[in-house]
């Protein structure tokens, strides 16, 4: 665990994932952006998400503390091959790290933003509240 609030973050590494985060941040993908747009400030069910947030090695695209919630929107770069791979071993990391990972395309949020949207919603009705409530949440 890191020694920063709210990271899993190696405190060794800490400061280089957070600068790259941060421009990660203000270079968003036209995907992440238009789906940032509709998580943003506790639109859904009053979660907050944080974007481009450290956890441990990687930088996950979007994460809800309180549900444990990682969103990750794949662009064409995860159908290059052994990419497919890589995504598979870290998402099995971040689960083993009791996190759940919903992903999506970016021709999915582009094109069926409020089907994105609703599945993030139905998700977080469906785990969140009881995940947020656990000891040690919030």
């Amino acid at each position: 665990m890191g020694d920063k609030p709210n990271t899993h973050t190696d405190p060794v590494i800490y400061d280089d994932i957070k600068q790259l985060a941060r421009h990660m941040r203000r270079n968003p993908t036209p995907a992440e952006d238009l789906i940032w747009q509709r998580i943003r400030k506790k639109q859904v069910h009053g979660f907050r998400f944080r974007r481009q947030h450290a956890i441990e090695r990687f930088i996950v695209d979007f994460y809800c503390f309180e549900a444990r919630l990682v969103l990750e929107i794949d662009g064409g770069i995860h159908n290059e091959p052994g990419h497919a791979a890589n995504d598979e071993e870290r998402q099995r990391y971040l689960e083993s790290l009791g996190l759940h990972v919903l992903r999506f395309t970016n021709a999915q949020v582009m094109h069926k933003t409020d089907a994105v949207v609703h599945v993030i919603g139905e998700w977080l009705t469906k785990y969140g509240a009881s995940i947020a409530s656990q000891p040690g949440r919030k």
